[in-house]
């Protein structure tokens, strides 16, 4: 398909960054807001597709209310007429997308460059994408390492997790569609939730299943099951228990172990129910402390609440005596169902009344007994409750906030959670690093009982930024993201004459650079047009000698680009050597390389006298010296 350079009239297409299963990812250029965007492009072999254009369309209609810091936003949708077959063009749908630089999780995975922390960190940022998408009502449906990315700065160092592509995902009220449905796309098979690979229907929960998955990849170092075929690999799915993560790395903990064990259960009712219960229990591995097997879920599907009660072994039960509710129920029959003999001694009835005695002797001692053991009770509960009352209450178990100074938000968070802590989140201006972590509320080394709110203040950058210095010479879009990422606006973009930038580079801004403003200022930039304007080059100096270099000197001060050429014309008025005509006139707007002539006055030419020409009337003519005449 021919790509067209620029996308309604706005974005200008860059390089290839990446080719999926029915569409391009092109760089590009938002000419209007001067930021780099991704743009996703549906490829025109594939455009007359009516369900993958619904797919398509259904992508952008579910990120474009998803606004979160873990997931790639969209910024704009938009459709492309192609070109390949003039006449029957086809509408090519695109997303605009914000352009994340860095690595895919696959890569990462791939290149083994994954530690144990960070695996655990990027798992928490891949459940907190989740956990917001679920709360807007939409199921991913394809988590996987290549579908989450994480960020790179210029010097390399990774940074926060971007969950991407919600090409398969659908809303929480139509995930009853399965996954075996007419050209319905399945999400990979390594992490496929059994019920997607029996072909029933998805909710919240098949995505933690696929997130468990990718967290036990990263960990281990390979996914939960491995096959021949995807159709191997679903199969294990649905039927075989994956191995325990930490056979393959020695360095995870039992809690990890549990952790995903309990998250990669066939039936989802046994699953965490939501990702918030998912992080709360991965923050709660990290300390050490494993989910516990007897833990109740609840989970809601449609009117109907379900509650499951994991248990580690089922229960054992005793068969009770079968008892036909219409036979004897007398004594002797139970003891003749029982295997013994109605009469003893031969025969003869047993005597009853010979019973009595032994009969009362049992109740008497029993009798002892139950008042032995109530006269006990009693004196221990009176024992009991004597302690409670003059009893010294217990020191209620406290716990010092540690320092956090520096450390990331959520660095912060796991670290106070595992404490047994409630941590609260606030931002605030502040010369600290943005997105560090500036002090606590109460501060750290304060003793506080378990569950106490912790506010943790996080700098969002100082109140006042300097407008950079070096912009000059620099293109509008460098500059423009620059300032943006100060957390300045911009207000304008007015053309300029200036001799020293060339046409389309900023000159300057308003205010200047170099001045401290408030985050937040509207600054207008100023760009060079390519034009100057050309000076008055006439009584520069009153020294002749010098017209040539003042001449010089004038134009290099409106532009070094500027040429001048000089030439001589007679003049009799004006004194030899000063300036008598200029090529262009001054305060003419000019391009910066422009030549202009400059003539110069030069002394006239003196005339020779003509002898052949006749004396004008009243001058005498010459005297001649006629020659002796001869003598006679």
């Amino acid at each position: 398909m021919s790509i067209p350079r620029v996308l309604n009239d706005r974005y200008e297409i860059g390089e290839l960054l990446g080719r999926g299963g029915m569409a391009d990812v092109y760089k590009a250029q938002d000419t209007r807001l001067g930021r780099t965007v991704a743009i996703k492009l549906l490829r025109a072999d594939v455009a007359r597709d009516s369900q993958l254009q619904a797919r398509f369309r259904r992508e952008a209609q579910a990120v474009a209310g998803l606004n979160y810091p873990a997931i790639v936003a969209v910024y704009d949708t938009g459709e492309h007429i192609s070109s390949d077959h003039p006449g029957d063009g086809a509408h090519v749908p695109y997303i605009v997308m914000e352009y994340v630089h860095g690595k895919t999780l696959r890569d990462l995975i791939r290149a083994k460059a994954i530690t144990t922390e960070q695996a655990l960190k990027y798992g928490m940022g891949v459940l907190s994408a989740l956990d917001y998408s679920h709360r807007a009502g939409i199921v991913h449906r394809d988590i996987k390492p290549a579908n989450v990315m994480v960020t790179e700065d210029e010097n390399g160092v990774l940074g926060v997790v971007k969950v991407m592509d919600f090409g398969i995902a659908r809303t929480i009220s139509d995930s009853a569609a399965t996954m075996t449905q007419t050209q319905t796309v399945m999400g990979t098979a390594q992490y496929l939730s059994p019920e997607q690979a029996r072909g029933e229907s998805v909710d919240a929960r098949s995505d933690l299943y696929s997130a468990a998955c990718l967290l036990y990849e990263m960990l281990a170092g390979r996914p939960p099951f491995t096959g021949d075929s995807p159709v191997s690999v679903a199969y294990q799915h649905v039927r075989e228990r994956p191995p325990v993560p930490s056979t393959f790395n020695p360095d995870l903990t039992p809690a990890l172990d549990a952790l995903l064990m309990r998250a990669l259960q066939k039936d989802r009712r046994q699953r965490f129910q939501d990702a918030t219960s998912f992080r709360r229990a991965l923050r709660a591995a990290v300390a050490g402390v494993a989910p516990p097997p007897g833990q109740r879920e609840s989970h809601v599907d449609g009117n109907e609440t379900t509650v499951i009660a994991a248990v580690s072994e089922p229960q054992k039960l005793m068969p009770a005596p079968a008892i036909d509710a219409g036979g004897p129920s007398t004594r002797a029959m139970a003891k003749e169902l029982a295997g013994g003999a109605l009469t003893t001694n031969g025969g003869v009835p047993e005597d009853t009344d010979n019973l009595y005695p032994s009969v009362k002797r049992r109740r008497r001692a029993w009798m002892v007994t139950l008042f032995v053991v109530l006269a006990l009770m009693l004196g221990g509960g009176a024992m009991v409750g004597y302690n409670m009352i003059n009893a010294v209450p217990a020191a209620v178990a406290k716990e010092s906030i540690p320092p956090l100074s520096g450390m990331t938000l959520d660095e912060a968070t796991v670290k106070l959670e595992a404490l047994g802590m409630s941590p609260h989140s606030a931002e605030e201006f502040s010369s600290v690093t943005k997105g560090e972590v500036i002090r606590t509320d109460p501060p750290s080394g304060t003793l506080v009982e378990l569950n106490t709110t912790v506010e943790i203040f996080v700098s969002k950058g100082p109140s006042e930024v300097q407008i950079p210095k070096d912009i000059s010479g620099l293109t509008e879009p460098q500059v423009r993201q620059e300032l943006l990422d100060l957390g300045l606006l911009i207000s304008s973009s007015d053309l300029v004459n200036d001799g020293s930038i060339n046409a389309n580079l900023v000159v300057t801004t308003d205010p200047a650079p170099g001045q401290s403003v408030p985050v937040g200022t509207r600054v207008a930039l100023k760009i060079s047009n390519g034009q100057v304007l050309m000076p008055s080059l006439f009584d520069l100096t009153k020294d002749p000698k010098k017209v040539k270099q003042a001449v010089t000197e004038a134009l290099k001060k409106v532009s070094e680009y500027l040429e001048v050429t000089f030439e001589e014309s007679e003049n009799s008025v004006v004194t030899p050597g000063m300036v008598t005509g200029q090529s262009i006139q001054s305060g003419t707007s000019v391009a910066q390389r422009t030549s202009v002539v400059v003539t110069l006055a030069k002394k006239p030419t003196p005339k020779e006298p003509n002898a052949s020409q006749e004396p004008s009337p009243g001058e005498q003519p010459p005297e001649t010296t006629a020659p002796p005449s001869p003598k006679p």
